[in-house]
């Protein structure tokens, strides 16, 4: 068990829960003790970012087992991530369920020291369909009720992305929301009717549900086609990932999800291992990847995850018009609570100390996980 953290004190200009940036002290161990206003002047504190699709960085992958878990962990905490979901590749059935045991494995550990807290894993694939993997291998499976037991049973599922189209895909979903895995659209050719009545049916049964990288691998929309992008802005309750690298989605496309869903767009890294290490040669599910200028492409030529950190994505949001307290939300609270984590994603007294410092340009100065700083 480790020791206790000792109270701390962090002054600077706070995003409040009530959506306003103002002066404060911030006094924390573990949790946070008290939040009083403050005088002017100092950096900028925010909650610690939520990233619920994250594939890897700083060379690790979540399938590779442990040691890549806690390197990406290690990674993304740097640049202000402090809780995060390792999320799986569409690979053959025995190499993803050891990967959602190598997170359970690293969740009983007790975390990763100096990393992101970790509160399970995200299913991407291979519930999907084939003819929408987008960077994902070609080994989608069905999602039949052995399998989802299988996957239940490693105790790490958080999240999902199922295709609704699927056969079984339905039946699946209603046995992960019975668990309370948050149900996420994604990789699928259905209909805006498919998704309308498969969203439905999930709310009914008590889950949250999202689109998983809103616009990638998922068709776009037209007056007549509203398409699986349009289903899921109509709806008002799902929650709607976005890969605000600029490269995955266009400005105007996030801000019609702000104007679509407010409250309830969240910004997601999808990266992959080669985050944070620069342009090179690198790998994504057994695919040869080549990273240049920002951009991680398949060998013919698809977008293949990015190599966003979520800090990135913040100054992309600030810089798409959004405001920095709006932008804090979509990096924290709204992801948290499409996960149901109650304890953390605000800077209010009894959640986890888990903070971001930032400089006037929305640079990482300090992160604090659980009340202990990470070091850069």
């Amino acid at each position: 068990m480790p020791a206790s953290s000792p109270a701390q004190t962090l002054s600077g200009r706070l995003v409040w829960p009530d959506g306003t940036l103002r002066p404060g002290h911030l006094h924390f161990s573990e949790r946070l003790l008290r939040v009083e206003p403050g005088e002017e002047g100092g950096p900028l504190i925010l909650p610690g970012f939520v990233d619920t699709h994250v594939h890897g960085g700083g060379g690790g992958d979540t399938m590779d087992g442990p040691e890549g878990i806690r390197t990406l962990a290690r990674l993304h905490a740097r640049h202000g991530t402090t809780t995060l979901l390792p999320t799986t590749m569409t690979n053959p059935w025995p190499d993803v369920l050891a990967a959602l045991w190598s997170v359970r494995e690293v969740m009983d550990a007790g975390g990763v020291p100096g990393g992101a807290d970790i509160p399970g894993a995200h299913l991407e694939g291979p519930f999907i369909s084939p003819q929408r993997l987008g960077a994902q291998p070609p080994c989608t499976l069905l999602p039949t009720p052995e399998r989802v037991a299988e996957a239940l049973g490693t105790g790490a599922v958080r999240a999902v992305t199922l295709a609704p189209e699927v056969e079984g895909a339905l039946g699946a979903a209603l046995t992960f929301a019975r668990a309370g895995v948050r149900i996420g659209v994604g990789h699928t050719r259905a209909d805006a009717e498919t998704v309308t009545a498969f969203l439905a049916q999930v709310h009914a049964a008590g889950a949250q549900s999202c689109a998983t990288h809103l616009f990638n691998a998922m068709g776009g929309i037209e007056g007549r086609v509203p398409g699986v992008p349009g289903a899921l802005l109509a709806d008002p309750h799902a929650f709607q990932e976005v890969i605000l690298d600029l490269i995955h989605v266009h400005p105007t496309s996030f801000r019609l999800a702000c104007a679509a869903a407010p409250g309830r767009v969240m910004l997601v890294s999808d990266a992959m291992r080669a985050a944070g290490l620069g342009d090179g040669e690198s790998e994504l599910g057994g695919q040869r990847v080549t990273v240049r200028g920002g951009e991680a492409r398949l060998e013919g030529g698809s977008l293949a995850g990015s190599v966003l950190t979520l800090d990135a994505a913040l100054r992309h949001a600030v810089g798409a018009g959004v405001s920095l307290p709006d932008a804090s939300r979509m990096l924290s609270a709204v992801p948290a609570r499409s996960l149901g984590l109650r304890d953390r994603g605000e800077l209010r007294p009894g959640l986890r100390a888990d903070l971001v410092v930032l400089d006037d340009d929305l640079r990482v100065e300090r992160v604090f996980v659980g009340g202990r700083e990470v070091g850069r």
